[in-house]
């Protein structure tokens, strides 16, 4: 039987936490919702944990006391409503229960929260603003794993969306779960027709409209190396924003 990890919340017990000073609350959120017709519905759940694991294990090993809370497994596919079963959560749902989570962080005197984000429709930015607000306690920021490395260092093919990145990080992680990339769909997506959409302006893309096979960029070059050598830029990045924050004074932010 594996020894339960002391950063995982879901894994730890009363005995321990009851004893431990925590620094750092990490929240992993993704999404259900399809993912061309190789990678699971899952997959941003997937991709998430395991980053907010490594991260985790990596910065406690340093010294950072921080703890993983489990995963959110919905996330904003308002964009995708007539996709089959892709489970829509509103922003103001999320904002719902980010607030009940940092109740609980500020009453119980955890003073960070890093709310980490694994799924291309959420943006917490304007919901921790609110929350700043209300609880200036605790810290609060949010940050998209994908990007903690550079990805044009290890793919060659654009996408967003059950592209190169994804499948390769999939590859890495559950490869039992990826269909044989023979049966995926191109990922060929359209565009806005209006440039200024598609340069500097923004607003939420059709998904059935965009894609015919809910992918968003070409992941025929995608190998499971490819993954394991992203994800470890990625978590070594994300480690030491781990271990700074976790040793960073809330009232002392600033240089």
């Amino acid at each position: 039987m594996a020894t339960p990890r002391p950063y995982i919340l879901a894994e730890t017990n009363w005995q321990f936490i009851k004893d431990t000073a925590f620094e750092v609350a990490v929240l992993p959120w993704g999404a259900t919702e399809a993912h061309n017709y190789h990678l699971p519905y899952g997959t941003d759940n997937y991709q998430c944990d395991y980053v907010a694991t490594e991260a985790a294990r990596l910065a406690w090993a340093q010294g950072a006391r921080l703890t993983v809370l489990p995963t959110i497994p919905f996330g904003v596919n308002t964009g995708q409503l007539d996709i089959a079963l892709d489970i829509n959560m509103s922003p103001s749902t999320q904002l719902a229960i980010l607030r009940d989570v940092v109740r609980v962080l500020d009453r119980q005197g955890v003073p960070k929260l890093l709310v980490l984000n694994g799924h291309g429709g959420n943006d917490f930015r304007q919901i921790l603003r609110e929350l700043q607000a209300e609880f200036p306690r605790v810290f609060l920021c949010t940050a998209n794993w994908f990007k903690a490395a550079d990805r044009t260092q290890f793919f060659e093919a654009p996408g967003d969306h059950a592209d190169e990145l994804e499948t390769s990080v999939m590859l890495h992680i559950a490869p039992q779960l990826v269909r044989p990339l023979t049966e995926a769909g191109s990922g060929a997506a359209k565009q806005f027709r209006l440039r200024a959409l598609r340069e500097w302006a923004w607003a939420q893309r059709e998904w059935s409209q965009v894609t015919a096979d809910t992918g968003v960029g070409d992941p025929s070059a995608a190998t499971a190396a490819k993954g394991a050598a992203f994800l470890q830029a990625v978590t070594a990045e994300l480690a030491q924003f781990l271990v700074e924050l976790a040793a960073a004074d809330p009232t002392d932010m600033y240089a």
